[in-house]
């Protein structure tokens, strides 16, 4: 579960990067990083609810 937290959080800096781009800058790309980026958020935030539903389990 460490290394899920590690992976999330780090996406979580990506996003946050990409979108002050998009904001801050104008840069439009950086929209479209930020939405790949929140899509694979949602995914990892699957799959940290599953693990811990597993560990509240044991």
């Amino acid at each position: 579960m460490k290394d899920l937290i590690e992976k999330i959080n780090t996406e979580i800096e990506t996003f946050k990067g990409e979108s002050e781009s998009l904001i801050e800058k104008g840069v439009k790309a950086a929209g479209a990083r930020a939405r790949k980026s929140s899509l694979e958020l949602e995914k990892l935030f699957k799959e940290f609810r599953k693990v811990s539903v597993e560990a509240a389990k044991k």
